[in-house]
């Protein structure tokens, strides 16, 4: 009897681990530097609307005319339409300016804060409750 007991004890556990899904969120400062901030001017390439980040992929101009692909993380698409955000706000073709703070390991990626416009029309795209600098959700202000 005792024995059965622990067994659907088990196998009942076993369901709610298997059934909540896994989530692939993280803190900003599992994978990007606070200590790392950097400003990319270029092209954007594409925007992947997809959750839980969206990425930009920007064409940036290194110093000696080679061009560097960028991914840029942002927040979730939903969030970022609240802030502003369209597809033909940030479709690609599109030049622009990125603040944000540049991946541990030194890749070509970066956690992206402000999105700059041409017309020097700022979006805030960083995720909210991450930990990143300047996150809304903990009340700290945009470094500029």
């Amino acid at each position: 009897m005792i024995r059965n007991l622990v067994a659907a004890l088990a196998a009942s556990a076993s369901l709610v681990v298997l059934a909540t899904p896994a989530s692939a969120h993280h803190s900003f400062s599992a994978e990007f530097d606070a200590n790392k901030p950097v400003t990319l001017h270029g092209t954007i390439v594409k925007l992947e609307w997809i959750n839980p980040h969206s990425w930009l992929h920007v064409d940036v101009k290194n110093p000696d005319g080679t061009t560097t692909e960028w991914m840029i993380e942002a927040a979730t698409p939903n969030t970022l339409l609240r802030r502003g955000f369209t597809r033909d706000t940030v479709k690609a073709g599109t030049e622009i300016t990125v603040v944000g703070y540049q991946a541990k390991n030194g890749a070509p990626r970066a956690n992206g804060r402000d999105l700059i416009l041409a017309d020097g029309s700022r979006l805030f795209m960083g995720s909210s409750e991450t930990g990143a600098p300047g996150d809304a959700a903990k009340g700290e202000p945009a470094q500029q």
